[in-house]
């Protein structure tokens, strides 16, 4: 079974333009994580899927795959889709392009459900949410899962949430943040496995009311009943979304 992971990388970000190329200790950041994505023992190839020259280049400058894509896509799922038409790959991994941090061992751990279970259409990843900061930030996504390991429901607002405090309340008591935070609260990592088949059929559905409201395009599977394995791991992603993202990143790169 041939596994793909392509990693989307679009110049024209509105909160950073040039993201994917943006230097970290020397090498664009496109390559650290192509880099580690060709660390993981299950994918067979990775593939940069971009619809600028400059990104196109400097991947072909330290001997990596790339292609151009269309500019028209909203979303990297759509970019991931249009690469899968012309792939064989029974199974393709989107990575984030803005995830210079992330491992190959990550990945796999993504991409095991799928093998295990040809039920499964899509996986993604979790990790436990360490700090209450975290949990009201809209720009971290939350996940709750049910018993088996099923997403039924992302958000950008604080889930679960207890019924008989509020916020200032939970931020004013050490002992009541530590008591919710005990009860693993999740983020979700924004990398996702999919059959191709489904991938192909998802890049077809329109966008779904929970969707545009969230602005999380992973609400249009379980929109429209499908199920999303998402995998709890052990990782804490530092996503580069701004220019000051960046010496996180490098702080963490150089400990």
């Amino acid at each position: 079974m041939k596994i793909t992971a392509v990693i989307p990388a679009r110049y024209g970000s509105t909160r950073f333009e040039g993201k994917p190329l943006a230097d970290i200790l020397g090498k664009p950041m496109i390559e650290w994580v192509y880099e580690g994505a060709r660390q993981s023992k299950l994918i067979d190839e990775v593939i940069v899927a971009t619809d600028d020259l400059r990104i196109f280049e400097a991947v072909q400058g330290f001997g990596g795959k790339v292609v151009m894509t269309s500019p028209d896509h909203p979303t990297g799922t759509d970019r991931v889709a249009e690469v899968a038409q012309k792939l064989r790959s029974e199974i393709l991994v989107n990575v984030q392009g803005d995830e210079p941090l992330i491992k190959g061992s990550i990945i796999d751990k993504a991409i095991r459900p799928l093998l295990r279970d040809e039920t499964l259409h899509i996986s993604s990843l979790m990790t436990r949410i360490k700090d209450i900061k975290d949990w009201l930030n809209p720009h971290q996504v939350k996940v709750v899962v049910d018993g088996k390991g099923f997403a039924l429901y992302f958000s950008r607002s604080p889930i679960p949430f207890p019924r008989d405090f509020t916020i200032e309340q939970i931020l004013s008591n050490p002992d009541m943040r530590g008591r919710l935070l005990s009860k693993k609260l999740f983020k979700h990592i924004g990398l996702y496995v999919y059959r191709r088949s489904f991938l192909l059929k998802l890049a077809k559905m329109k966008p779904t009311p929970l969707e545009k409201l969230e602005k999380l395009e992973q609400l249009r599977v379980l929109e429209n009943g499908y199920k999303i394995k998402v995998v709890p791991v052990d990782y804490e992603p530092i996503g580069v979304d701004i220019p000051s993202d960046l010496p996180k990143v490098i702080a963490s790169l150089t400990k």
